[in-house]
């Protein structure tokens, strides 16, 4: 693979990749806000950061421990919401699979909702590109998001109590969701499985410890999963 396809694909990945500042800016401030609120000391609010790297599951336990829930219940939240994630592994594979193993491990530390959502949709609409040039492209798209993540997050912690509360920075929570589901509903079962999943949280939103989230994510997954097969089997 020629280095000067790699250097393309990075910076076609790099503007891709920056749009998504609109959204992570307000989405770490917030968190850092979150968290320092919590009773969460800097260290640990950036220890959070660098390690965790998945903000909706970091916003779902900082949540519980400020209720004051059981380590267990916080663990066991943090990890069905990032289940995501292992969806969006999988669906990478076919992609990444066959790059060296160091490589794949930075791809799966810096694997959140915006590289996946920017790089899958590349992969698909270029299944010419290469396994080099993937990586570079996912790089690029990775470059501006992970310094920011962790310095707006840093930000967050020390002024955020000083940013007026008319700034509204949650709206960065279901902005981000919104542009990526949005795009992928193409199907009935996608729709299916988006709406029920709504309607259920809605319903079940006032059960503790965010039960609800997690049933209604399972309940629209098979939701999903039920319509797909019945469509596959007409």
């Amino acid at each position: 693979m020629p280095a000067s396809t790699r250097k393309s694909a990075y910076l076609t990945g790099l503007t891709q990749g920056t749009p998504f500042l609109l959204i992570i800016v307000p989405f770490a401030l917030l968190f850092g806000v979150v968290a320092t609120e919590a009773g969460l000391a800097l260290p640990e609010v950036m220890g959070f950061s660098v390690v965790v790297v998945a903000g909706a599951a970091q916003f779902s336990a900082v949540q519980l421990m400020a209720e004051n829930a059981h380590a267990a219940v916080i663990i066991l939240t943090a990890l069905a919401v990032n289940m995501r994630m292992a969806m969006y592994s999988a669906s990478l594979t076919p992609y990444l699979g066959p790059a060296p193993l160091w490589q794949r491990a930075l791809v799966a530390y810096s694997l959140f909702d915006q590289t996946y959502a920017v790089a899958h949709a590349r992969y698909e609409a270029r299944p010419e590109m290469g396994v080099a040039e993937r990586i570079a492209f996912y790089a690029g798209a990775a470059t501006p998001l992970l310094p920011t993540w962790y310095g707006m997050t840093l930000v967050g912690a020390l002024v955020g109590r000083s940013i007026p509360p008319e700034f509204a920075l949650d709206f960065a929570l279901p902005i981000t969701f919104l542009a990526m589901v949005a795009p992928a509903l193409r199907t009935p079962a996608h729709v299916a499985a988006a709406g029920s999943s709504v309607a259920l949280a809605l319903v079940f939103a006032g059960l503790p410890y965010n039960l609800g989230l997690m049933i209604a994510a399972v309940a629209g997954m098979a939701v999903g999963a039920e319509i797909e097969r019945r469509m596959g089997a007409r």
